[in-house]
């Protein structure tokens, strides 16, 4: 073998050896991939900050970014329940009862299921519209609050705020005590509950109030547009679905008027008879429709 040709072969040889010792280098300086649950904690982290400064934007955005990456990790219901709080906060209600939703679905048994029943029925009764629309958020809000209700029920609620101030005067006496410490933060925790549910009572009624009024607006409607047999479906519904509202008087003289206008006098008759029974004090205002409901049962 010539010269040339040796020198050639051993050229190319360093040449691949070198480039092999650049690659080798090269690889070795690059930075290993973070595991995901440091990639989740440190995300998770800059997020909460930014949610403690109002920042509920940017705290969405990096909480986004985690959703995938979150997932079968400790921190994957803190990651969801965080960011359907930023949604909550920043007025996105409906995206924030589909997160709570979510947490639910995913983690079951997470710590946060409560606290997410409870938001989704916050985050519909904001939904909640002004009573001429359509009421089905409204609807959507007294179904999430009822089912936090049965899900979640608390015993006395008496006993519970006993306990709180129990053991609050206990930890004045004696402040190092750390069994006084924990069953404060229990009953006060319950405590927070039983507000919970206060919150939910009165929410229910105030939102089927409503529902009422919005029923007898459309019971009204039709009576303005003639059509009293769809009017006194509307009038029917308020009073069977609605008894327990402020609205069941206007609801029960609407549909005595709607069946006075029909003609419909022996059924104006028995309703007229009823509403007499419950608002008694009506008796005078409603002589003259009585006399003239009696007039044409005698026809």
């Amino acid at each position: 073998m010539s010269k040339s040709v040796t020198r050639y072969f051993s050229r190319s040889a360093f040449l691949l050896f070198a480039t092999g010792v650049l690659v080798s280098s090269g690889c070795s300086s690059s930075k290993p991939p973070m595991p995901a649950a440091v990639v989740v904690s440190e995300g998770y982290t800059r997020a909460l900050k930014q949610y403690n400064k109002n920042d509920f934007q940017e705290a969405a955005l990096v909480l986004e970014s985690l959703l995938f990456t979150s997932r079968a990790t400790a921190l994957e219901d803190d990651v969801l329940y965080l960011l359907a709080q930023t949604y909550f906060h920043s007025g996105q209600y409906l995206l924030a009862a589909e997160m709570y939703a979510r947490l639910q679905q995913q983690m079951p048994t997470s710590p946060y299921a409560r606290a997410s029943q409870f938001m989704i029925a916050k985050s519909y009764e904001k939904l909640s519209p002004p009573v001429g629309l359509d009421q089905q958020p409204t609807r959507k809000a007294i179904e999430n609050f009822a089912l936090y209700m049965d899900l979640y029920p608390m015993a006395d609620s008496s006993k519970i705020a006993s306990d709180v101030e129990t053991y609050r005067e206990l930890l004045k006496i004696n402040p190092k005590n750390d069994l006084y410490k924990q069953r404060l933060e229990t009953a006060t925790a319950n405590f927070s509950r039983v507000d919970s549910l206060r919150y939910s009572e009165k929410a229910i009624s105030s939102l089927r109030e409503k529902l009422a009024k919005h029923v007898l607006m459309v019971a009204h409607e039709y009576v303005k547009l003639g059509k009293l047999k769809a009017a006194g479906i509307f009038f029917d519904e308020l009073i069977e679905r609605y008894s327990d509202t402020s609205y069941l008087k206007q609801g029960i003289e609407g549909k005595i008027d709607v069946l006075v206008k029909r003609k419909k006098w022996f059924d104006a008759s028995q309703t007229l008879e009823q509403y007499l029974k419950r608002y008694p004090e009506k008796m005078r205002e409603m002589q003259g429709i009585k006399k003239n409901i009696a007039q044409n049962l005698k026809i």
